[in-house]
């Protein structure tokens, strides 16, 4: 096995124990992105110098006895959203392409602190407004689309160019190509990381969270990430700890509710059947799985637009009256289609997440978690714009991918994305695990206890 092949924990344990060296390690990922990288396209830029360097340093730290921590020697890559101090935060777009952060922003700060280290940033579907991010190809069929709008940061930890990424989610960014990807996504308790220095999409929908090849992985890089930081108005005073799960499998006396409605339905046969094997799983380490029905299920869709759409309006207001032409066609439309969207729908869509929020709380009293898939389709081929189910309905690609995971974002629940195999096609299929807000403890553990008892994960060939 190559160095690039570890998975975070790996990689930290044989750091840790000195049988890997940080340079090793990142030279292993920089000669994998020089590589894949010109099929993939993952990356708006690679900080190969820095990333040296930073390796170098941390080998120097450790080897004095200053070993800050799993992260330590880590190379990871952040979406292009994410400031760090000196390099350019291009959103993916020609509006930013002279902009270069003053400073870090809040995650890229942490993560500095625990001594990981930079290979570059990922692309996004630009300004993160989309669910393809069509500058890159997915991991597994160049020729299909990467998921968005954390694409790149998921094709980087699927095709092994980055051991772990972050990325953004406001209405199912980080886990959308994460399941299409075959890899780990996180969509934390909204306001449990800060975005403090993370360009927006949507205030009130947008969260941080980490990509990466196990749900061990995903719990070691929340534990550096979350924390109160009061330049986020969102950041709550949670106090910080230990996301790490434990070892067991035993699920005893977990509750798993199963969606008798919304989340099965117009879902590619085999996705359910994959998901569904999945849930089965958890039954057999020990979960009782319990029906439960989706409320407000008819609004859910409306909500999400509702909200996101004036919100990335508003913040991208000056520049759309100034440079409209610099933005891609498909998201100067839905910008200039805020600014046409009255107050009172705006509001309404207000109290329509308040009232998902108060039945959400409702319906997770009786279940620990909810399980269901991640996407109803694998990834659909590049330049295709719709989906056409079984029963002759024909749905938008967007649309159909936002679906199911959308409704995390509305509540503000965390939802973790895990693989769960892939189609006869070979593309990936991912189950999402949703929880109580700041129940990312359950999540962890319940991933980590299923992934347990499958096949170690594999990288997508990326040749």
């Amino acid at each position: 096995m190559q160095p690039y092949e570890l998975s975070l924990a790996q990689a930290a344990d044989s750091i840790r124990s000195r049988r890997l060296s940080p340079v090793e390690l990142a030279d292993s990922v920089l000669e994998r992105v020089e590589q894949v990288e010109p099929h993939l396209q993952a990356y708006v830029t690679v900080t190969a110098e820095h990333a040296r360097r930073a390796a170098r340093e941390a080998e120097n730290d450790i080897a004095a006895g200053r070993y800050r921590g799993p992260l330590h020697g880590i190379p990871m890559g952040l979406k292009d959203l994410i400031d760090v101090a000196g390099a350019a935060t291009s959103a993916s777009s020609r509006v930013r392409a002279d902009h270069r952060a003053q400073a870090d922003s809040t995650v890229a700060a942490r993560l500095a602190a625990a001594g990981a280290v930079l290979v570059g940033k990922t692309h996004t579907h630009e300004f993160a407004y989309g669910l393809t991010t069509p500058q890159t190809n997915n991991a597994w069929d160049r020729e299909r689309v990467a998921g968005g709008s954390s694409g790149g940061s998921a094709v980087a930890v699927a095709a092994g160019t980055a051991t772990f990424t972050l990325g953004t989610d406001t209405g199912g960014s980080i886990r959308v190509p994460a399941a299409l990807n075959g890899v780990v996504g996180l969509k934390p308790t909204y306001g449990l990381v800060p975005r403090h220095g993370v360009t927006s999409l949507s205030w009130s929908l947008d969260h941080v969270g980490p990509i990466t090849r196990t749900v061990e992985d995903a719990a070691l890089v929340l534990t550096a990430l979350a924390g109160h930081d009061p330049r986020d108005p969102a950041s709550l005073t949670t106090p910080a700890i230990d996301y790490r799960p434990g070892t067991g499998t035993d699920l005893t006396g977990l509750r798993i509710g199963v969606p008798r409605n919304y989340y099965f339905d117009h879902v590619d046969p085999e996705v359910e059947a994959a998901v569904r094997r999945a849930i089965g799983q958890l039954e057999s380490l020990g979960a009782r799985l319990v029906e439960v029905e989706i409320p407000l299920t008819r609004y859910i869709q409306a909500t999400q637009w509702g909200l996101m759409v004036p919100e990335a309006t508003a913040y991208h207001e000056g520049t759309l009256r100034t440079v409209p032409e610099l933005y891609q066609d498909d998201v100067r439309i839905l910008l200039e289609a805020g600014e046409l969207m009255p107050a009172g729908d705006y509001l309404r869509a207000q109290r329509s997440r308040t009232l998902m929020r108060q039945e959400w709380a409702r319906m997770l009293q009786d279940v620990d978690v909810i399980a269901a898939p991640t996407v109803p389709a694998t990834a659909v081929k590049a330049g295709q714009e719709t989906i056409t189910w079984a029963d002759g309905t024909v749905e938008g690609v967007s649309d159909a991918y936002v679906r199911l995971s959308s409704p995390a974002n509305i509540t503000g629940v965390p939802s973790l994305s895990v693989p769960v195999g892939h189609d006869t096609a070979g593309l990936p299929i991912g189950m999402q695990l949703l929880g109580r807000p700041l129940g990312e403890s359950a999540l962890l553990r319940i991933g980590h206890a299923y992934q347990q008892t499958q096949p170690a994960p594999t990288l997508a060939p990326a040749a």
